[in-house]
């Protein structure tokens, strides 16, 4: 069955769904059950029917539609300026096209990304299951705007036991699991796993230092000392009861915690009655420790050992998932998601589509219970089962515990999307106030604050952040590495000036490249624009900065002719007190605002922003500058020649006062290499 429904259901879908109408043909009446041609008859009367704003995307769907394949497989629906609008798959692609050719019954989205598509193009796949994992991974690269879209994609993190080592490593781990060893979680947010990693560090003792640091240590660290290590590395603990620690560790977080914690409490007894003491105190406090884990994680489960809980609610046009983990009969956290779809979509619907792109790159439970039944089920089912091996199984709980959960995520996502909902209100309240202090007219939808951070013009860099209705627009942030050539070290003006001058030139061209693509679409396709989309162009920029530096903004905006832009300095207070800033605007004396304007304040929180977002930037910069090596300049010399380079002489500036006979005698690097490094320390690189 195909996840997606057909366009007089979904915004977002395109399925070939049984038609109620009994006046307009469904695609399974026109097309031969062996994918054969339409009738010609019906082609024409689909020309004649269709509306003029939809007659040259039907047209466009209509050439393509003849080469779709008659199996399962995905689709992209493009654009005329190569945007991929839709990425959809299907069962039979052939019948799934078809469906878009009718000349009635489609929504308004529908409608306008069928008059929007110039182009299609198709990928065959062997199964649905197939289709369907292509299609999510297209989406997650692709991010059409008429697809549901996660927009919190961040990879969970794990908590990771080394196997790879004698001493094994527990550590916090997000990413690709490139490393041998077990990995336990998911866990919703960071704040939970390092919670988690302290308590098991108490209870277990296990190191939690990186290989590097462990082989180079000759004493214990502080660690060992206030009792979260038990010093592998210095012998303080031999490997045999080492690696105990570690079983019970792994059995710990593999369901076994009951166990665990009565083999400890056994051990304490025995350790009293032998009355030592101080063994049963160092028992207590990992009994204690565990205790405080299995405490902390609110509502455990009594009958469900793993599960993923997805509820979905909706108001006001807009979507909130909200998704527990439970691991080991424990909860390890809840996050919750605000996916981007159209408001006409069901909750089921957005949730069939927001459940392919959420295991797309991460492994799945064995039992994942919904708060409503979703259409491609059975497909997402084999597709996970696939990946991991073995039995998962997706449900919606009728009764019984597994009811109780879901219910409890569903009241979680209404609370969590109000409060959301309530701060986008006051959000909205705090553009208008910064509209009227600033002179606006209308409440901005895009803020770009702009600050340079660097020490005594070196790794300077200039940084930009967004905001908007939302709050922070973080996928929007960006970066400036300052490039000018002819800039004094330390000139502030000079560097606001270019960043300014980059960053709206490249946005001009693309509003010239946007354009002249319009020339060429229908009326009705180019007027067509998601009115939600968020704006490329700012209403307002916030420069960082007194007199000067808004003169320097103002003048390279005008000289790009820029004029619909408002520009506003803010300068620090006397002894930069905050509540005093002096805020600069063209056509106005500099001004205050009062201590207690809620403008104030969030002009602070931007600013403040923007601030620690160049800090971090600049210190990022630096910190790489510092680990830098001379031996990264030489091309030919890798990871392994300089690793080899470095073993045998300690440091770079041996390898600089180095022999040429020497530097031959290091295995794996020849005459030639070697020839090359002598050459680059003294002089003759180039000759």
């Amino acid at each position: 069955m195909s996840r997606t429904r057909s366009p007089t259901d979904s915004d977002l879908a395109g399925g070939a769904a049984a038609h109620d109408d009994p006046a307009v043909a469904s695609p399974e009446d026109v097309i031969a059950p062996d994918g054969g041609a339409l009738e010609s008859s019906v082609l024409e009367s689909m020309d004649t029917a269709a509306p003029a704003s939809l007659a040259r995307g039907v047209a466009a769907i209509k050439a393509h539609w003849k080469h779709a394949p008659v199996g399962p497989g995905v689709y992209r629906m493009i654009g005329a300026d190569s945007e991929v609008l839709y990425v959809g798959k299907a069962k039979s692609v052939r019948k799934r096209i078809a469906s878009y050719m009718r000349p009635t019954g489609h929504t308004n989205r529908i409608a306008r990304m069928i008059a929007l598509t110039a182009s299609m193009v198709f990928v065959s796949t062997a199964t649905e299951t197939e289709a369907l994992l292509l299609e999510t991974n297209y989406i997650k690269q692709m991010k059409p705007r008429f697809n549901v879209l996660m927009r919190d994609d961040k990879s969970f993190p794990y908590i990771f036991l080394s196997g790879d080592h004698w001493a094994p490593q527990i550590a916090k781990h997000r990413g690709a699991r490139a490393r041998k060893g077990d990995y336990f979680g998911p866990f919703a947010s960071v704040w939970a796993v390092n919670r988690t990693l302290n308590a098991l560090e108490r209870a277990f003792l296990l190191r939690s230092c990186s290989d590097s640091y462990f082989e180079n240590r000759t004493r214990p660290c502080l660690l060992y000392q206030i009792k979260r290590c038990s010093a592998p590395c210095t012998g303080e603990i031999d490997a045999g009861d080492y690696a105990e620690l570690v079983h019970e560790a792994r059995d710990f977080l593999s369901g076994k915690s009951h166990a665990v914690r009565d083999l400890l409490a056994h051990e304490m007894g025995e350790a009293s009655e032998a009355l030592e003491f101080e063994r049963a105190a160092r028992l207590r406090d990992r009994i204690s420790a565990l205790s405080a884990i299995q405490g902390a994680q609110g509502i455990n489960p009594k009958t469900v050992e793993e599960a993923d809980v997805f509820a979905i609610t909706e108001d006001a046009g807009q979507f909130c998932v909200e998704v527990f983990f439970f691991r080991t009969y424990q909860n390890w956290g809840n996050r919750a998601y605000f996916p981007r779809a159209d408001k006409s979509l069901s909750q089921a619907e957005v949730l069939d589509a927001f459940l392919a792109q959420f295991y797309a790159d991460m492994p799945a439970a064995r039992l994942i219970l919904l708060s409503h039944e979703i259409e491609d089920r059975e497909v997402l089912e084999r597709a996970l089962c696939e990946r991991a091996g073995h039995r998962i199984e997706i449900a919606v709980p009728q009764r019984g515990e597994k009811k109780d959960l879901v219910e409890h995520a569903a009241q979680n996502a209404r609370e969590t999307l109000g409060r959301k909902l309530s701060e986008g209100a006051s959000q909205e309240k705090l553009l208008i106030a910064l509209a009227d202090a600033f002179g606006i007219g209308k409440a901005p939808r895009r803020i770009e604050v702009y600050d340079n951070s660097h020490i005594m013009g070196t790794n300077a860099v200039g940084a930009m952040i967004v905001a908007g209705p939302a709050g922070f627009m973080k996928a929007h942030y960006r970066t400036f590495n300052i490039k000018g050539e002819d800039l004094t070290p330390g000139d502030d003006f000079g560097m606001m000036r270019e960043v300014l001058r980059r960053r709206f030139t490249r946005l001009m061209k693309e509003e010239d490249r946007k354009s002249a693509l319009a020339q060429d679409m229908p009326p009705e396709a180019a007027a067509s624009e998601d009115p939600d989309a968020f704006p490329q162009r700012p209403d307002l920029i916030l420069i960082d900065g007194g007199q000067g530096q808004f003169d320097a903004a103002s003048t390279v905006l005008t000289d790009l002719g820029v004029e619909d832009v408002a520009i506003a300095g803010i300068a620090k207070g006397p002894d930069r007190n905050a509540g005093r800033e002096t805020f600069f605007v063209a056509g106005k004396e500099p001004f205050r605002l009062a201590p207690r304007d809620p403008a104030l304040y969030f002009v602070q929180r931007l600013r403040d922003e923007a601030h620690r977002f160049a800090i971090g930037t600049h210190r990022a910069r630096r910190k790489k500058d510092f680990t830098k090596s001379p031996l990264d300049e030489i091309a030919g010399i890798g990871p392994a020649r300089k690793r080899a380079l470095l073993h045998a002489f300690g440091t770079a500036k041996a390898i600089a006062r180095a022999a040429l006979g020497d530097l031959e005698k290091v295995p794996g690097i020849n005459a030639a290499m070697a020839k090359l490094v002598y050459d680059f320390f003294h002089g003759e690189a180039g000759a």
